[in-house]
């Protein structure tokens, strides 16, 4: 069994959110799930609970902007990638290590939240115990292959530019992310042109501080995951060359429903499961070496 708490957070320029815990009752590791672009922490509760009934308390972020979030994108109300990792995730970790002081701690997220997981152990060494990836990837054209790869560098100019003429990207229009700052979408889409992280407004080299991770890494691939197939999770993991990378891939089988990007949020259970396996394995010491055999392809 395990409960759930909100944790009401603040960041230093009075953005406000209330962070979801859910606390099993004898935890054994604590994780900072960082969702999708565009999704709210409460839609990953599932995913908490399960984990929870393991052993892992999980804290759920929520992004700037989404759900319980003091603010709304709008022409006069805009940020960026500086901005959650700088104002937002510092404090949201700070609270989960308050509420488990002394426990591993790991940090992990979904698409976009993986990528921050990486980008914010990165900018912190030292800060987390492993890192945990579900269908992420970076949006380098390089990672998509047929019609979506032919289609990724016009979307890397256009979805910036939208944002910029209507002062933030009304992504649920579009069916991509939310309601988006124009910063977040300048800033991603610049990771997949450019090839390398920058948050405008931070002098951080993060794709150096990457490639000096020797951290646990978990890759579970959605086998029918057109947001991030393989190639797109392999771009990455390539930029931490130096982590012990273990990469699975769950199809509609393994997961009791479909394999894409979205559909295993309502049935979480193999995800969680994998998850707790790999948890469980960093306790008992160096596994064989997963890292190769992590980043071979099926």
């Amino acid at each position: 069994m395990s409960a759930l708490h909100e944790q009401p957070l603040a960041a230093a320029d009075g953005h406000r959110w209330r962070q979801r815990l859910h606390r099993p009752e004898a935890p054994r590791a604590a994780l900072l799930w960082l969702p999708a672009m565009g999704v709210a922490a409460r839609n990953y509760d599932p995913l908490a609970q399960a984990l929870a009934a393991g052993g892992i308390a999980v804290a759920l972020h929520e992004w700037r902007g989404i759900g319980s979030s003091s603010l709304r994108a709008h022409r006069g109300c805009d940020w960026g990638y500086r901005a959650l990792l700088e104002d937002d995730l510092p404090p949201a970790m700070a609270a989960l290590r308050r509420a488990f002081a002394g426990l591993p701690v790991l940090i992990g997220g979904h698409s976009l939240g993986g990528q921050f997981s990486m980008l914010y152990a990165a900018r912190r060494p030292g800060a987390v115990d492993g890192i945990a990836l579900v269908g992420s990837g970076t949006p380098e054209p390089s990672g998509f292959a047929g019609a979506a790869g032919l289609g990724m560098p016009f979307a890397l100019r256009l979805i910036p530019l939208i944002a910029a003429v209507r002062g933030h990207f009304p992504g649920r229009r579009f069916r991509f992310a939310g309601n988006e700052a124009r910063g977040i979408m300048r800033d991603w889409a610049r990771s997949g042109r450019e090839r390398r992280y920058r948050a405008q407004g931070l002098d951080f080299d993060f794709d150096a501080a990457m490639g000096g991770l020797e951290l646990p890494v978990l890759g579970l691939l959605l086998a029918e995951d057109a947001f991030a197939p393989r190639a797109s999770l392999d771009n990455l993991l390539g930029r931490a060359p130096r982590a012990a990378t273990q990469v699975e891939t769950l199809d509609a089988a393994a997961l009791g429903t479909r394999a894409d990007h979205f559909a295993w949020m309502r049935q979480p259970e193999a995800v969680a499961a994998r998850m707790l396996a790999w948890q469980r394995a960093l306790r008992s010491g160096p596994a064989a070496d997963t890292k190769t055999a992590g980043m071979r392809r099926p």
